[in-house]
This record gives structure tokens, sequence and C-alpha cells, in this order.
């Protein structure tokens, strides 16, 4: 992994005011470290898969770019500032623009609106049919998506300041700050809107729950707790988007746990030792995690028992797991789609995508699963 002081670009070292940054976003990272990426095992293919569509978007450069669904189709964005609305099934592009400024973040939307972080803290707001409806500046760089709901827009900056926003204008409504840890990862901590309430993913593996209409706080919990002798080793920040389901927010940390924690409370209903700078899947039965090693572990969600774990693809910089039908699918530095079966762990199937790094969180669209690749190739997958 790459260190920054106070970031300024990825793969740059400067030393500024504030925090430092630790990149998780280099798929070359293990190999600094002399560890080896497994290679690929041969496959027996019990299990079809095929490639539905492709549309190339624009490279992400160094940012996390995530789609969104919005009924039946696909909002993307690439680094550059395009874009674009597709039809989630058949890849058919509706329309595609191009902002007025480079992208760091998205897709942001509760259906109706559409936001992303753009260069230098912009944040930019869109309606549906790509007509920019307003814009306004955050207090420095945005790399997590922001969440939209109860007619605001939440945007998390890398200074830790966390700002709701009113959904029609812009206009700033409250601001929440949060202090940093010294060093912490250059990623992209996630945001979900529940009802009325927003859970943030912060820097010092801490679980944020703040009310939309006024950012006052509900409840805060460590997922993860620093410990070591150094700044490095206590380094221990939530990885990816917490994921909510029933009465549970589920999350992982770097150098840290994985666990589900009562919606309502924050209390936690189990934790166990794990560390991953990429979020967890959920699903009826289990978690699904990707640790820092490249190994794929499945949790009963009732207990957090070990169910089972896959070490065959070790250190190939694995993306945030996703669980559909009987399957746990998950991307790599090479761009290919690794699916693993639900229920022991063993390989179904492989697809190929670009070649490069898939970094954003899989989405379930219909019957495809969409990926998103450093490269900007955002590709269906269809599981037959």
């Amino acid at each position: 992994m790459r260190i920054t002081k106070k970031l300024i670009g990825a793969g740059v070292l400067a030393l500024m005011a504030g925090c430092s940054t630790l990149s998780s976003l280099n798929p070359f990272a293990s190999k600094s470290k002399g560890n080896v990426p497994a290679p690929l095992v041969e496959l027996k293919g019990s299990m079809a898969v095929r490639t539905a569509w492709k549309l190339d978007i624009g490279k992400a450069q160094d940012y996390v770019f995530t789609p969104a669904l919005v009924n039946q189709s696909l909002v993307v964005a690439g680094a550059d500032g395009a874009i674009a609305r597709v039809d989630a099934a058949s890849g058919k592009q509706l329309w595609r623009i191009k902002a007025p400024t480079g992208l760091t973040a998205g897709v942001g939307t509760d259906g109706n609106l559409l936001v992303f972080g753009g260069a230098k803290g912009g944040v930019l707001a869109y309606d549906l049919e790509g007509k920019l409806l307003w814009t306004t500046q955050a207090s420095s760089e945005v790399l997590s998506s922001p969440v939209v709901g109860e007619g605001i827009v939440v945007v998390r900056s890398v200074d830790n300041r966390i700002v709701g926003l009113d959904a029609k204008t812009g206009e700033k409504k409250w601001t929440v700050q949060r202090v940093s840890p010294p060093l912490t990862l250059r990623n992209a901590p996630g945001m979900v809107v529940v009802g009325k309430e927003v859970i943030v993913a912060q820097p010092g593996g801490k679980l944020l729950s703040l009310n939309m209409a006024t950012g006052a706080a509900r409840w805060e919990v460590a997922v993860g707790e620093s410990r070591g002798a150094t700044e490095l080793e206590r380094v221990t920040d939530i990885g990816g988007t917490p994921v909510v389901i029933d009465q549970e927010v589920c999350a992982v940390s770097y150098q840290g746990r994985v666990g589900c924690f009562d919606i309502n409370t924050g209390a936690a209903r189990w934790t166990k030792e794990l560390s991953s700078d990429v979020g967890v899947s959920v699903d009826q039965r289990f978690v699904f995690a990707v640790d820092d090693k490249g190994a794929v572990s499945a949790f009963n969600r009732e207990g957090g028992v070990s169910a089972w774990k896959n070490d065959k693809l070790s250190y190939r910089r694995l993306s945030t797991p996703v669980s559909y039908g009987r399957t746990v699918a998950v991307g790599d530095y090479q761009g290919f789609i690794h699916f693993l079966s639900r229920e022991d762990g063993s390989f179904l199937a492989r697809a190929a995508t670009d070649g490069s790094a898939v970094t954003s969180a899989p989405l379930v669209a219909g019957s495809n699963l969409i990926f998103q690749t450093q490269s900007g190739t955002v590709t269906a997958i269809a599981v037959e």
C-alpha cells in the first residue's frame, strides 16, 4: 500500500496539515510486499455464466465508482466526468452526458436525484434525465459516494466532515465534524440511509448513526479498535459500505473485526477478528467478508459462527463480495470475477472483464451482476 501525507493524489508523497492517509486503492500493493498473487486454478465449469453486455464509461483513475440501480436502469460514472444511464437488462444507453468537472465519487441516489463527488471537493446533483440541478462545495475531496434520503443529501469529505445538504437546492443544513486518527486509509468508506437515519462508516473503525434532518448523533460504535505500537499498526478504518438487513447493520474494519450490530442502538450482536479494506455482503443466512490476504469467508448471521473459508485467491486484491442465488461472486485485480458456492465456498465458475482491477462493490440488477473496473468497463454477467 502507498502512504501519502494528507492526500493530494494517489501515489504522491507530500506533507500537509492534518492526518496522513494510507492508500488501499493500489491493486498491485500486495506485490510490493513480496506477496505473490495466487495463480488461477483450472475450473471444471459446474455452473455456466455469460457476459450479458458491456459499456465503457471511462477510467476510474484513483477513485472508486459504484453503479446505482434506478428503477430498471443503471447510472454509471467515470473520473473524466462521463455519466450515463443505461437499461439494466440490455445495457442500451438511455443518455450520456459530461459533467463540467472531473468526478471522484458516486453514484448516490434516492431514485429521483443523482449526486456525485466532483474535483476539488465539488458536489453535483442531476435529475434522472441528466439535467444539472445544482452544485456546491465540500470542505475537501469527496471519495465516498454521497447518499440521499428524507430530502437530504449527505456528503462525507476526506477531512471527516459530514454535511447534510437540501436535496432541492444544495443548501447546507447541518455539519458534523469528527476527529480522524493520525493515519487513515485512502479508501471510500460508505454510508447507508435507514429510514430517517444515515449510518456513516468512519476512520478509526467506527460506525456513526446520524439523524438525516438535523445531523444529531443517535449512536456510535467501534467495529474495530486500534491496537499496536505504531500508527500503522493502529489503522482500523471501516472497509466499504455497511450493509443493513432486517434490524441489523453489518460491517468490517481493517486490522479489526467483522460483525453485526443492532440498527436501533448500535449494540453488537456478534463480532469476529478479521482485517479487510473492502465491504461485506449479507443475505438471510450469511455474512460474507474478504480479508486483506485474499481469503473469502462466510459467517452465520446468527452468532457469527464460521461457515466456510476459501483461501485459494490469496493476494489477488479482491473486491467486496456479492451474494446472488447459490453463489458468492468477487472480483480481483486482473478483472476476473470468481463465483463461489454460497454453501461451502467451492469454485463454481469464472468470468473475465477487461483485465483491470475490480474495486467497486458489485451490484445485483435483476438477473445480472454488475461489475465496474478501474479501466472503466461496466460488465453485466448473467448466471445461468
